[in-house]
């Protein structure tokens, strides 16, 4: 007779083969794993949240193609975010740390150079993750402002200081709930998962149901009338549309940096990582099953079948024929509408003031969701950054919460600079409007340079469970191009007639940023080319003013001579 093993043994005995794999990148288990693949699973997809996120950036897909920006370019830009996901996620299989991009990269650079590319890499994904959830905060302070006008019957219009109010009592509330335990947080995926797929469905269903006549359009308008408001030339502002879907399904490293909190790290985080490019149209399950076979862990698929079922994969693109089909011809007022919002007044124009006021509050709540887990992804990378010293007052933030067992500093550390990022809103609405596009473009930095890394400088890469085999190199090049393409792009204004005040913030934001880092990398004396030597081994930690003892630099040297990136096989 065979009997089962019970199944906290197997618990045990997977936790102890994940602490095995991080002590072999260098690392101690400091953080608990609470995270099953079906919650990572879900944090990515809550990360994103498909109809929030839709809703959020409307505004690039309207005045930039109308209909056809809206259903076909989702379409055309699909393969190419599935290639930049399934880059990263072989990535992420190899190496699952929390730090992830400024790891793999100075583990796959060359030693002339890793520890410049590992220290921009770090701060590029940190500002990344800032703005990250500044932009996300920004717009459910604005969702909310569109609710109290579609109560009002859109006589009330809020002001520059009440939206920071708003903005700043978001991003507070966000700080506490993260801090709590790491447990409590991993339950709270199931429901976040529930919630948004059961929004998605409502609006897709209720949608072409209670709009009025007037405001249903044709087919031939839905699925091929090109509408150009922004000025630029028709194909320039088609490419500018791709801003909706390259934002709603971006944050592909948001798993990776809950490496050290999930179970079964090396084959769930790159399961969460393709999951979450699914939600492109023109992605479907026999495509990433054929990459699945390359795993080597025959119930990978199974899970994956699980966990994502087909509805998630149709979420985007039904909710965007749906918007397409019920938002009427006249566009023009639809985006400049008193409630503010685009994707508010469809609603209001479909529902009606009370049943847009219901679904609109539903989809705050999932934004409200989307902000929390952007923080605490956001906490996770600027503790591991700060674990190796990198950042400012690093010894204060990499503590551990004694009651929590969580990285509480570094909740609040990031809610700090969130809200004084929040502060460009008194610039001007391009200003606060840039951190969406400062945010997607600081990420394209910390993705482009371990991926290329990979395969630029000589390594012994050693792939993890989730490999690609051939396809690596072609898969990654289209990754790569495609995202210094749109980082060229996501430079330009809105508009063709500009002014001083009216400019794209980006270059001059992140560029002031990336300024200060190089800078504080150079600086003499003081600067990182003097002390900071990349990930540095913690098994002994020791760490005074932002350096580590001399075990922990012995460990790191014989880490360093084998140059490679690669697990335990378990």
């Amino acid at each position: 007779m065979v009997t089962r093993a019970p199944a906290t043994s197997k618990r045990h005995l997977q936790l102890d083969a994940d602490e095995a794999v991080l002590a072999k990148l260098g690392y101690k288990q400091e953080l608990r794993r609470e995270f099953t693949p079906l919650e990572v699973s879900g944090l990515a997809f809550s990360y994103t949240g498909v109809l929030p996120g839709i809703a959020s950036v409307l505004f690039y897909a309207i005045p930039n193609g109308g209909p056809v920006a809206m259903v076909w370019g989702w379409a055309i830009v699909g393969p190419f975010i599935m290639c930049i996901g399934l880059a990263m996620a072989e990535l992420a299989s190899a190496a699952p740390t929390s730090g992830g991009l400024y790891y793999w990269t100075y583990s796959l650079a060359s030693p002339r150079c890793r520890n410049f590319l590992s220290w921009i890499v770090g701060y590029s994904n940190t500002i990344q993750t800032i703005t990250g959830v500044a932009s996300v905060n920004w717009a459910c302070a604005i969702q909310i402002a569109a609710a109290i006008s579609i109560a009002s019957d859109q006589a009330y219009a809020t002001t520059n200081e009440q939206l920071y109010g708003i903005y700043a009592a978001l991003a507070l509330s966000h700080a506490v709930l993260v801090s709590l335990g790491t447990k409590v947080l991993a339950r709270l995926q199931r429901l976040y998962t529930f919630v948004n797929l059961c929004l998605c469905f409502i609006v897709i269903i209720a949608l072409p149901i209670a709009t009025p006549h007037e405001y249903r359009n044709s087919a031939s308008f839905a699925l091929g009338s090109f509408i150009n408001l922004a000025g630029w030339p028709s194909g320039f502002a088609f490419i500018l549309s791709f801003m909706a879907p390259l934002y709603s399904i971006g944050g592909y490293d948001a798993s990776v940096h809950m490496s050290e909190e999930a179970s079964n790290a090396a084959t769930a985080i790159p399961l969460a990582i393709v999951s979450n490019t699914r939600k492109c149209p023109i992605l479907c399950l026999p495509q990433v099953d054929q990459f699945y076979c390359c795993v080597g862990r025959p119930w990978l698929g199974y899970v994956e079948r699980r966990v994502t079922p087909n509805l998630m994969t149709f979420s985007s693109p039904g909710i965007n024929v749906s918007l397409a089909f019920c938002m009427g011809t006249d566009l023009e007022s639809v985006l400049n509408s008193p409630v503010g919002q685009p994707m508010a007044q469809i609603l209001y124009t479909s529902l009606g003031r009370r049943g847009a006021l219901a679904l609109w509050c539903l989809i705050i709540s999932t934004l409200y969701i989307v902000t929390s887990n952007s923080l605490l992804v956001g906490s996770r990378q600027t503790f591991a950054f700060s674990r190796d010293g990198a950042l400012p007052f690093s010894r204060y933030l990499y503590r551990i919460n004694g009651y929590t067992k969580t990285p509480v500093n570094t909740v609040w550390f990031d809610t700090v600079f969130v809200l004084v990022v929040g502060l460009l809103a008194f610039v001007s609405t391009e200003a606060i409007n840039a951190v969406f596009t400062i945010g997607l473009t600081a990420s394209y930095v910390s993705y482009i340079t371990p991926i290329t890394t990979r395969f630029a400088f000589k390594n012994d890469f050693k792939p993890g469970p989730f490999h690609l085999g051939k396809l690596s190199f072609p898969v990654a090049a289209i990754a790569v191009s495609s995202m210094v393409f749109m980082i060229i792009v996501f430079f330009f204004p809105s508009t063709p007639q500009t002014t001083v005040r009216e400019m794209n913030y980006t270059v001059v934001v992140l560029g002031g940023y990336m300024s200060l880092a190089i800078f504080w990398y150079y600086c003499p004396v003081y600067g990182g080319v003097h002390w900071f030597n990349g990930p540095v081994a913690n098994l002994t930690p020791s760490m005074e003013g932002g350096r580590r003892d001399e075990r922990s630099v012995s460990e790191k040297e014989q880490r360093d001579a084998e140059l490679s990136v690669s697990v335990v096989d378990v």
